[in-house]
């Protein structure tokens, strides 16, 4: 019964990533709740069917692929320190290639901010979060979640490429070309870095928090 619940979850989250998104349900939602209505619901949707998929792997019977060690709580904590960085240098940014860019007409590949380093820093965030999460959960409902995860990151920027390039034609490789090439790095020349590090930091620590809250397990050892 549990590897059922666990199957239920996984499809209604693989689901929730591809049918609200797709036309035409996501013109219609758009057109009701607005841009911005359409990220944040999409958004608070997407988390609480993670937090449900997680812990219904959780709940899953456990099938070990390698032992647990004490020294496998140390890699999510360090990756997450990265991890929540990239999220905060990302989050509400102008990013012409790929999904989640905000102001996007606005984007100046002379100043690229983190694009400069990937152009799927979301992504990027993703796949780092859950390769990280595998190490210390050597099962094999937690290692379908987080390798999914992963995978779908990794497959997810190709995709993404291979549509903004069919979108943008050649303005696609040029503002690459330049934004890789700019001769500044952008922590010098963006004021809001320091205040988007301390909002990195801050999301670092709301994460230690709430992690028992919304998946019953302590992150620290």
């Amino acid at each position: 019964m549990e590897w059922f619940a666990f199957a239920l979850a996984y499809v209604v989250f693989l689901l929730s990533h591809s049918l609200p998104v797709r036309p035409p349900l996501r013109p219609w939602i758009q057109a009701r709740l607005g841009a911005s209505g359409f990220t944040l619901a999409y958004s608070t949707f997407s988390l609480a069917v993670l937090a449900w998929l997680i812990a219904a792997a959780g709940r899953a019977p456990h099938v070990t692929l390698w032992d647990w060690a004490p020294w496998q709580v140390h890699v999510p904590l360090t990756v997450m320190g990265p991890v929540c960085l990239i999220l905060a240098l990302s989050i509400g940014r102008p990013n012409p290639f790929s999904f989640g860019g905000a102001r996007n007409e606005q984007f100046d590949p002379a100043q690229p901010g983190i694009v400069r380093w990937s152009r799927h820093p979301l992504l990027l965030a993703l796949a780092l979060w859950a390769a990280a999460h595998v190490v210390p959960n050597g099962d094999l409902a937690h290692v379908i979640v987080f390798g999914t995860f992963a995978g779908f990151a990794v497959l997810g920027g190709r995709l993404i490429d291979r549509r903004k390039r069919r979108e943008m034609g050649a303005e696609w490789q040029r503002l690459r070309l330049v934004a890789k090439s700019a001769p500044i790095p952008f922590w010098r020349r963006s004021g809001t870095v320091p205040a988007r590090a301390v909002a990195g930091a801050i999301l670092y620590a709301a994460f230690l928090w709430v992690h028992p809250v919304l998946f019953g397990v302590s992150p620290l050892p």
